[in-house]
């Protein structure tokens, strides 16, 4: 694909906006895949390149949390081995499926990405904030690594957000808790895929790294709000893009 000026300014606001939303309420994943969709990459590249953009994101997060000691390691290990086996099995798969069923797919799968990233009654918060795995964590944590992690590498969108579903609910830990633990997981993931579309040659990596960058400052400017306000504007943006998507999808522009 031939990158012209018309697709960074198309990728970089809307990174920035997917890194500024993913701060203050979650849910980025929603705003920058379909970016790169609306920008004009088939949809494979499309999921490549959003690969290389997240991962920046999540190895800064990722290193905050082990500095700080929030990442039981015990629980990580065999989560990651299961990660790494299941986004190496999805982005496989996806590779392996045409563009245009994975752009059928995506009319189905984004909406429903969304619901659940945007009901957040969904997440359970009764456990405590230390970990003490037993054998319900471990395999709550490695099952849910496996199967998310193959979504991950299949598409993407909504990851964090399904693992700490997993976590909070089947193992009861904390949101906090789990947050840390899923953000290894989801580490694990994109790099894996990310390796995968590499070698096939789907990643664009001048738009990456230049979405990867507007990701960052999105994220720092949305880190900076108070999160009561600026949950507010999380919804409407993250319906707004899935809305432009499915016209680009249904190829009205």
């Amino acid at each position: 694909m031939i990158l012209t000026p018309k697709t960074f300014l198309i990728v970089c606001p809307l990174l920035f906006l997917a890194g500024f939303v993913d701060a203050i309420g979650g849910g980025g994943g929603l705003i920058s895949l379909p970016a790169f969709l609306i920008a004009g990459l088939p949809p494979h590249s499309a999921i490549a390149t959003n690969k290389m953009s997240s991962t920046f994101g999540t190895a800064l997060t990722t290193a905050r949390f082990l500095r700080k000691g929030l990442v039981n390691l015990s629980l990580a290990v065999p989560s990651v081995i299961a990660a790494l086996i299941g986004s190496f099995c999805g982005a496989k798969l996806s590779l392996l499926l045409s563009e245009s069923l994975i752009r059928g797919l995506m009319i189905v799968i984004l909406p429903v990405a969304a619901f659940f990233v945007l009901n957040r009654h969904l997440f359970g918060d009764s456990g405590p904030e230390e970990v003490i795995p037993d054998r319900r964590t471990y395999l709550t944590v490695v099952t849910a690594a496996l199967l998310i992690g193959m979504y991950d590498g299949f598409y993407g969108p909504g990851t964090g957000t399904f693992l700490i579903i997993a976590f909070t609910v089947f193992a009861k830990m904390s949101v906090s808790a789990a947050n840390a633990q899923a953000k290894v997981i989801n580490l694990t993931t994109n790099i894996t895929a990310l390796t995968v579309f590499a070698l096939s040659g789907q990643v664009i990596f001048l738009l990456g790294l230049a979405g990867a960058v507007c990701n960052m400052l999105g994220n720092y400017a949305g880190s900076g709000l108070v999160l009561a306000k600026g949950s507010r504007i999380v919804r409407p943006v993250i319906l707004g893009v899935l809305f432009l998507l499915l016209l680009k999808i249904l190829g009205f522009y």
